[in-house]
Order: C-alpha cells, then structure tokens, then sequence
C-alpha cells in the first residue's frame, strides 16, 4: 500500500511539473508577438540575441510566467495549512478575509504612492510584502477576536465571521481607490481583482525570500497538520502543544498570502480549490499533500493567467476574474456536497 501511494504521489509530481512547463512553453510562444521555440531556446542560451525577442520574453511573458507559478504555489499551500487549522473544508485565506486584509493595506501603500505605481523603487518594491502583512494580520487578529467563544475557536463561526470581514474590508478598499486620480484609480481597481500583468523581476525578488522562509516551516509541520485532523482534546492528550502551533502555522500562512496578495492582488478561490483536488490526488497525509497543492495552485494560475490574456485579446481580463469564474461554482458545488453528506 506504501510503495502505492508513493508511486502515485511520485506520477502526479511528474504530471503535473509537466502540465506546468508545457503550459509556460505556450505562453511564452503565444501572444500578439509569436515566438518559435528555437527562438526561444536562443534567446536563453544567448546565441546571436536579437532586441525584440529579449524584451518580449524577459521583460514581459517570463516575470509572468515565474510570479503566476509562485503565487500558485503559495496561496494552495497556504489554503491546506488553513483548512486544516480550522478543521474545515471550505476555509480558505480569501474567503477567511487574509486576502482583504492584505489588499486593503496594499491599496492604503498605493494611495499615498499615487503616480509612482509603475517606478516604484526597490525599497517601496521590498515593502509590500510587509505592508501586505500587516494588513492580513490586521484582518486575522479581528477575525480570531469575533470567532473565539467560550475558550476555543469554532470553525463555523470563524467560516461566517471572515466572509463578514472580508465584505467590511473590500468595502473600505474601494472607497480608499475612489480617492484615486483616475489614472491609479483604474490600475489598483486591475490590481485588487487579481493581476499579474504587471510582473516584472522585482517583484519575484520581493517575495522569494518570504516563500522561501515561510514554505519550509509549514512543510516541516506536516505531520502536526495531520494530527489537526483529529479533535482538539485527541491533539493536546498527544503532547502537542495546539496553541503555539497554530500560532506558528497561521502566522507562516499570512505570511505566504501577503506577499502573494502584495504582487498579485485579490486572486481567491486558489485555497480553496488546491487541496480538494490535491486530496483526490494523494490523500490528507501532508507530507504529500503540500506539495500537489503547490503544483495545482501553479498550475491553475498559469492556466488561467494564460486564458486573461488571450481569450478576449487585444483586450485582457484580470487573472482573478478567471479563476472566479472556476472558483464560484466549485464553491457552490462543495457547499451542496457538504450538506448532503450530513
């Protein structure tokens, strides 16, 4: 049964990392400036380099490509660790209202850098991240505050009272973008959707050192994330101690989801669809778990970042608008399975 689950573990790693770089091919050599393979693969190696096809694909189409794989990568993982934490399902970090959080502190940064958003420096670029924490922690600490009762937290409670906040939050954003000149105005509207087209290689240096910091401590804690399975007084009779875990894991999550949400915008729904297909994959254990959530997550935003700029060209559709379309009846779906298993 062991050497089972390892060989399909192991297959659906290699599916699926195949699925990734076949999608990143078609997406560096489509667009309104096709491009050959083997100008690809010359323009990497830098035989006889050529202006025109350097601009397109490292100034443009590979940034996108690389921050689509990271931000996936992160908000799947991130959407494991919670619904673990919460013991429920139909968690997720956008629905939890982290992802509003982060958005409406990144769009306060925004607001007071009106005219500068396409040359920012580096040391408003290394900010965002952290700002973006601030926010999502901001939004966690309420949420934790009105979902607490009689000593613990209820996950049901915590489902409702983050959809709640997460609304307060989006609210007060778009009030803080009517302040705009109308100029910010329509890029931070693009921008709290959910958009990548913005990408470029400092942004991937802003969140690499956090993916990088933060992505090992949930993966180490994976058999702790199995053991959250269980009842909570199963869990302390174990040994472990719950609330100092918890701490650690949410606070590792935020983390990820902020600097994810700092270059990206409101892309939700990545949490929660991730670990329901990474399940059907590989099963709860998440010592295998996290890492399918990583490729599935990558994988759905590429796909979908792909389809935005492509489906309705010359015009495109923010990346967020796409994986909703996806999200919002794989959520309906869940929420009509859940209730007939009951």
């Amino acid at each position: 049964m062991a050497s089972t689950s390892t060989r399909q573990f192991v297959l659906t790693v290699i599916i699926g990392v195949g699925l990734i770089l076949l999608t990143a091919y078609i997406s560096l050599t489509n667009g309104a400036f096709d491009i050959t393979l083997r100008d690809i693969v010359r323009t990497l190696l830098r035989i006889q380099p050529q202006h025109d096809f350097d601009l397109v694909i490292f100034e443009f189409r590979l940034p996108r490509i690389v921050i689509a794989v990271l931000v996936g990568m992160g908000l799947g993982m991130a959407g494991a660790v919670v619904q673990s934490l919460t013991r429920n399902n139909l968690a997720d970090p956008g629905i939890l209202g982290i992802n509003a959080g982060a958005g409406m502190a990144m769009v306060i940064f925004l607001f007071f850098y009106q005219g500068k958003m396409k040359g920012t420096s580096w040391t408003s670029i290394l900010a965002m991240p952290l700002v973006g924490l601030i926010g999502g922690l901001g939004a966690a600490l309420l949420i934790y505050l009105f979902s607490w009762k009689n000593g613990r937290l209820e996950s049901q409670r915590l489902l409702l009272t983050g959809i709640a906040i997460a609304s307060g939050l989006t609210a007060v954003t778009l009030f803080i973008t009517l302040k705009m000149n109308a100029k910010d105005f329509e890029m931070a509207a693009v921008w709290a959707s959910g958009s990548i087209y913005n990408a470029n290689w400092k942004y991937i240096l802003s969140i690499l050192p956090w993916l990088v910091l933060l992505i090992p401590i949930l993966v180490s804690r994976s058999r702790i994330l199995d053991v959250f399975q269980l009842k909570e007084d199963t869990v302390r009779s174990l040994g472990v101690t719950v609330e100092k875990q918890q701490a650690l894991l949410l606070l590792s999550s935020i983390g990820i989801v902020s600097a994810c949400v700092s270059v990206s915008g409101g892309i939700g729904f990545i949490g929660l669809m991730s670990p329901h297909i990474a399940r059907r994959l590989v099963g709860i254990a998440h010592k295998r778990l996290l890492p399918v959530c990583a490729i599935v997550g990558a994988l759905l935003v590429i796909v979908s970042d792909f389809i935005a700029k492509t489906l309705f060209t010359p015009a495109e559709l923010p990346v967020g608008v796409v994986i909703a379309i996806i999200g919002v009846p794989y959520f309906v779906w869940l929420l009509y399975r859940n209730k007939h298993k009951q």
